[in-house]
């Protein structure tokens, strides 16, 4: 009778075991993909502050460092890029959205190096990549390709999650390059293929440079972040208006905190669209004005518009919207606490 409850307990583990290999992806386990150069990688002076962090923001160790092994998750005590780094975006983009969804883990994998161009993201054309000397164990520590790792440690990640955006911060290196953005379309089209994901559910977002107004060496790169969205359909462009920078091309300790939440921002504005639907709400579509004809289904809760103030843009880094408009259903958006803005055709500057 013994060795017949033996052979029970034995068959029960060996079930246990199987169904836990083969465990789906935990829907709740939100995945963020991130690359760009040095503003990605994380340039700031990491302090007391940045080392409490929620268990359920994690990362996904990229490179070996330290103590974290290579494709394994950690919590996300920076730095995050690599034992290199500082503080960067993700940082705050991870523990806004943590705080903001308390259901919801989120998980980041970067794949940043400072000073690189964007060619050394190009699945076809890195190899051409003619990199500084100092950088090239960086490179190699990527295993000698950046889109690569990023890609395979996106695949570890699938197993645990569902990757939910793709963040980018990279123009210095490419300042006034005219086909950056086109650039940025065929990583994005390659990163969608090679992980089997949907344009329409995964989006991109895309940092802005150091203003011109505030000192930036690479200001007049925005005009061609902003044309992102004109060939990226699910695409949005995050603001850097009124951040402070170190030396004309790193932003500072606390402004990389607030860039990683106005990354959060649009995010979890998006989600909010696509995720939480209210009952009583009608759908309203927002035509869009850029190439792609793209059509966003909008939440917008009647009974709730009594008083909208049209500078809620401001909240996201964006200039209040000066257009004069008839408040409608059709041009009314909710933001994440409820209230209530006017959208015109490119909603304060983030193109739909």
């Amino acid at each position: 009778m013994k060795g017949g409850l033996s052979i029970v307990t034995l068959l029960a583990t060996s079930l246990t075991l199987v169904a836990k290999t083969f465990a789906e992806p935990d829907p709740n386990f939100h995945i963020y993909l991130a690359f760009g150069q040095s503003n990605m990688f994380g340039n700031g002076p990491i302090e007391e502050q940045d080392l409490t962090v929620d268990s359920r923001f994690q990362m996904l160790s990229t490179v070996p460092c330290g103590e974290r092994e290579l494709g394994k998750w950690y919590d996300a005590i920076p730095p995050l890029a690599n034992c290199a780094a500082g503080m960067g975006p993700m940082d705050y983009f991870g523990r806004t959205l943590v705080q903001e969804m308390p259901n919801i883990k989120v998980g980041v994998i970067i794949v940043a190096l400072p000073a690189c161009d964007i060619q050394l993201f190009e699945k076809n054309n890195y190899k051409n990549y003619v990199p500084y000397d100092w950088m090239e164990p960086l490179i190699k520590e990527l295993g000698g390709n950046p889109y690569a790792r990023l890609v395979n440690m996106a695949k570890v990640a699938q197993k645990s999650g569902v990757i939910k955006g793709i963040l980018l911060h990279q123009g210095e290196a490419n300042t006034g390059q005219e086909d950056w953005p086109l650039r940025i379309k065929a990583i994005y089209d390659d990163l969608i293929e090679d992980l089997s994901l949907k344009a329409d559910e995964v989006p991109l977002l895309a940092g802005e440079v150091i203003q011109t107004s505030k000192g930036g060496m690479s200001g007049i790169h925005n005009a061609i972040i902003q044309r992102v969205p004109q060939v990226i359909p699910n695409s949005y462009v995050v603001s850097s208006e009124g951040l402070d920078h170190q030396d004309g091309y790193h932003f500072t300790t606390p402004a990389y905190r607030e860039f990683g939440r106005r990354y959060a921002e649009i995010m979890l504005a998006l989600l909010n669209k696509t995720e939480t639907p209210v009952d009583t709400a009608v759908d309203t579509p927002i035509d869009s004005d850029v190439d792609s004809d793209v059509e966003v289904d909008v939440d917008v809760n009647v009974d709730d518009i009594k008083e909208v103030d049209i500078c809620w843009s401001e909240k996201l880094g964006y200039p209040c919207c000066k257009t004069d408009f008839v408040i409608t259903p059709d041009n009314v958006v909710s933001t994440m606490d409820g209230e209530y803005g006017v959208v015109n055709d490119t909603w304060c500057g983030i193109v739909f």
